[in-house]
C-alpha cells in the first residue's frame, strides 16, 4: 500500500490519478490533496477518499472548504506555503506533481528533501530549475517518475538500453496541435475558443494552448534532457498526428524503439505510480487495423516560434528556461485575456529569452528572479 499526495487533484491529471487508484485501491491510499481554486470538487474528493490533509491554494477560499468538509476528519489548510509544506509529512510515499506551470517548483523541491519519490507530471518544475531538482534528487537517491505521456515512454524505450553509451537520441511525438500545417496569415487570426480546442487530448486551457503554440513540446524537451541527462541537440521532435506513437528512442545501431497506445493519460500515470509492475488498466486495447495508417512530419519551427525559442533556452542554460516559461505562462495568460494575439505568444518569449542576459544559475532564488523579470518583460511589451 502506498500513501499518494496529488498536487493539483481538480485539474486533468490529478482527477485522472485518482481514477487509477480508485480502480486499484488495495494498492494506493489517498494522504493529501490540493488544488488552487476548485473548492467544490476539492470537496467532493476528500469526501470520497478520505484523504489526512487537504489544501486549498487560494486562500479566500478557505472558509468555504472548511465548512463543506466540517463533518469529515480531514485536516483543511490553505496558501501556496501550506501546499510546500505539507508533501513533507511523514507518511506520504508519493507524490504526484500535477500542479500547473510554475507553482509547482518549490513543493516538488521540498518533497525531495523530504526523500518522496516523485510521479512528474509538472513539466515546468524541470523547464525552471532542472539543475536544482535533478541534483536534489540525485543526492537524496529519490526517484523521479515521469507521467507525461511522452517522457513515460522514453523512459519505457530505454529500459531495452543495455547500456548508456548505446543511446544515440530520444525522438519526442507531437499532435501538431489544432493548427497543424496553418500559415502565418491564418495563425494571426486564431481566437483563444479556437485554440483550446486540441485533437486528441482533453486538458486544461493552459497546457491546451501551450500544445497549441507548441511551447508545449518546447517544454517537453527541456524536461527530456533533463530528465534523461541528454544533450538537447539529441532530443528531436517529430509531428505525430495520431498520438498513437507517444516518443521513441533511437540506438547507435540506428535501430529505434517506440511505446504505442491509445491516447489515454492513465496509462503514463499508472505506470509511474506501479513501476516496475504493470497492473491491468481501463484503458482499451489498441487495435492497429482500426488506425489503417501512422503520419509523421517535421516540426514547423518558422511558424510556431516557441519550439525554437525553448531549444535556444537550454542552449543558453542558466536561467534562460525559466525565463522561457516565465515569460510563456504570462503571455498565454494575456491571449485568454484577448490582450494580445496568438503569434504574440511566440514572439515575445522569443524576445524575453533574448532579453535575458542576467543567466547565473546559484540557487532557487535566482530563478524566482528570472522568472518575475520575465513576466514583467511580457507585462511591458502588452500594454
Amino acid at each position: 500500500m502506498k500513501n499518494i499526495a496529488i498536487l493539483g487533484s481538480t485539474g486533468s491529471i490529478g482527477t485522472q490519478t485518482l481514477q487509477v487508484i480508485d480502480a486499484n485501491p488495495e494498492r494506493f491510499n489517498v494522504e493529501v490533496l490540493t488544488a488552487n481554486n476548485q473548492v467544490e470538487l476539492l470537496a467532493q474528493q476528500a469526501r470520497k477518499f478520505k484523504p489526512n490533509m487537504v489544501v486549498i491554494g487560494n486562500e479566500a477560499k478557505y472558509s468555504e472548504l472548511t465548512e463543506l468538509l466540517k463533518d469529515e476528519d480531514i485536516k483543511v489548510y490553505a496558501g501556496s506555503e501550506a501546499i510546500a509544506q505539507v508533501v513533507q509529512t511523514s507518511t506520504i510515499d508519493v507524490v504526484v506533481t500535477a500542479m500547473v506551470g510554475y507553482s509547482g517548483l518549490l513543493p516538488t523541491i521540498n518533497a525531495i528533501k523530504a526523500g518522496k519519490t516523485i510521479a512528474l507530471a509538472n513539466k515546468e518544475t524541470l523547464v525552471a530549475g532542472g539543475a536544482l531538482v535533478m541534483e536534489a534528487a540525485k543526492k537524496q537517491g529519490v526517484p523521479v517518475y515521469p507521467v507525461d505521456s511522452e517522457h513515460s515512454a522514453v523512459f519505457q524505450c530505454i529500459q531495452g538500453c543495455p547500456e548508456r553509451k548505446a543511446l544515440k537520441k530520444l525522438i519526442l511525438t507531437a499532435s501538431g496541435g489544432p493548427f497543424f500545417g496553418k500559415s502565418m496569415k491564418e495563425l494571426e487570426q486564431v481566437s483563444p475558443e479556437q485554440a483550446l480546442k486540441h485533437p486528441n487530448w482533453d486538458m486544461g486551457a493552459k497546457i491546451t494552448i501551450d500544445c497549441a503554440t507548441m511551447m508545449n513540446k518546447g517544454l517537453e524537451i527541456m524536461e527530456a534532457s533533463w530528465l534523461f541527462d541528454m544533450p538537447i541537440d539529441r532530443v528531436d521532435v517529430v509531428v505525430h498526428r495520431e498520438s498513437i506513437i507517444h516518443s521513441m528512442v533511437q540506438f547507435q545501431d540506428n535501430s529505434v524503439l517506440a511505446q504505442l497506445g491509445v491516447p489515454d493519460m492513465r496509462i503514463p500515470i499508472q505506470y509511474a505510480l506501479t513501476y516496475p509492475k504493470r497492473l491491468r488498466s481501463p484503458v482499451k486495447e489498441l487495435d492497429l487495423t482500426e488506425l489503417g495508417a501512422l503520419t509523421f512530419f517535421p516540426p514547423d519551427e518558422e511558424n510556431f516560434l516557441c519550439l525554437k525559442a525553448c531549444k535556444q533556452a537550454m542552449i543558453l542554460g542558466g536561467t534562460a528556461p525559466a525565463a522561457a516559461n516565465g515569460a510563456n505562462e504570462q503571455a498565454v495568460e494575456l491571449f485568454l485575456q484577448k490582450k494580445i494575439s496568438f503569434l504574440d505568444i511566440g514572439r515575445m518569449v522569443s524576445l524575453a529569452i533574448e532579453r535575458h542576459t542576467d543567466r547565473k544559475l546559484t540557487g532557487l532564488e535566482d530563478i524566482l528572479k528570472a522568472d518575475r523579470n520575465a513576466r514583467e518583460f511580457v507585462l511591458r511589451e502588452a500594454d
